[in-house]
């Protein structure tokens, strides 16, 4: 029986449907004795252990000296890490996800656990730190989640793994580059929800809608497809980005979007009714592991355009379900929008 834990409540944001989907696999073996999160799933059938998040949400927002996003989520995930470590039960195993799991695995060691296993939801620590550093050179409108310090203890948890869980090749090849053995690499499979399919029918008002869901930040390459979408004539024209900020410099700069241009809105919320209503979905990341939005666009019958740096290029069959385009290129995804609303 195995261990697991999660900084993500299952089945909450990208990283806690991922951390579902682990856990059901693990459930349909009867293989997980006990999970740990900052929330617990509903419909869980095996024994979860909630590890507070006050204090780092403490940290993050109530001390005199406002920290930076780096330094947020280092405390965070360290907390967390440490939280789980108190609480872990001895098992045979332990898997648990990358940049919040370095004191687990040691203490899952120290309690005789026999096999420590490793998600990584992204590429390597270092690639996903250099294409981070492309996307605010050319967009300095907030600073970067991942720091030096959570770096260096994520290379220390990718030492320490037996196995490392990889959800694409683009991933997978982040480490083989790095100089991981292949052995090492165990090459998963996500789905979408099955709620996720194409509607009846699909607004006929001639408005030409394009969605993004996930998180608003210059990784994610939001500034791009705003540059992208503003290059599309049609005053009718409308996009939506659906997700969240987190920090003072992209609420600035999306509001100021929204300003310029009004045909661009902020949704909040179950994508589902968006990719329902939209013609086209984006998805203009300078680095993904995977992505479930464009993965339940695609579920929902809609084109997508994804950039190189994505997981997600491996599901798109170029001109057929969607277009594959170069990481950061504003002139490759307006053609692609540009397209798909003449060719409606």
């Amino acid at each position: 029986m195995r261990t697991a834990a999660c900084s993500a409540p299952p089945g909450t944001g990208g990283l806690g449907r991922h951390f579902a989907e682990l856990l059901a696999e693990l459930q349909g073996r009867a293989d997980l004795a006990c999970y740990y999160s900052t929330g617990l799933a509903s419909d869980a059938g095996a024994h979860g252990e909630v590890v507070s998040a006050a204090l780092a949400t403490a940290v993050g927002r109530f001390t005199p000296v406002r920290l930076s996003p780096s330094a947020r989520t280092f405390v965070g995930s360290v907390l967390f890490d440490r939280g789980v470590a108190a609480k872990l039960i001895p098992s045979d195993g332990h898997i648990g996800f990358a940049g919040q799991s370095l004191r687990t695995l040691e203490r899952a060691r120290e309690l005789g656990c026999r096999r420590l296993e490793l998600v990584s939801p992204t590429c390597h620590v270092d690639t996903v730190a250099r294409q981070y550093a492309k996307a605010l050179e050319r967009y300095p409108v907030e600073s970067t989640w991942l720091g030096d310090r959570l770096r260096l203890r994520t290379r220390r948890e990718y030492a320490l793994a037996d196995s490392i869980h990889v959800a694409s090749d683009y991933v997978r090849d982040s480490f083989l580059e790095a100089g991981f053995a292949e052995e090492k690499l165990r090459r998963v499979e996500l789905t979408v929800d099955p709620r996720f399919q194409p509607p009846p029918t699909r607004p006929d008002d001639g408005v030409f809608r394009v969605v993004y869901v996930g998180g608003l930040t210059v990784a994610k390459g939001v500034p791009v497809l705003l540059e992208a979408f503003s290059r599309l004539s049609d005053p009718k024209a409308e996009l939506t980005l659906v997700g969240g900020y987190g920090t003072r410099g992209m609420r600035r700069y999306l509001a100021d979007a929204v300003r310029r241009d009004p045909r661009v809105r902020i949704g909040r919320g179950d994508p589902l009714p968006y990719l329902h209503r939209a013609d086209a979905y984006v998805q203009p990341s300078f680095q993904d592991g995977f992505g479930y939005g464009p993965m339940e666009a695609l579920a929902c019958g809609l084109p997508v355009i994804v950039t190189a740096d994505t997981g997600m290029k491996e599901y798109v069959r170029e001109s057929q379900n969607g277009y594959v385009v170069p990481t950061g290129d504003v002139d490759a995804i307006a053609e692609r929008l540009i397209a798909l609303h003449e060719s409606r």
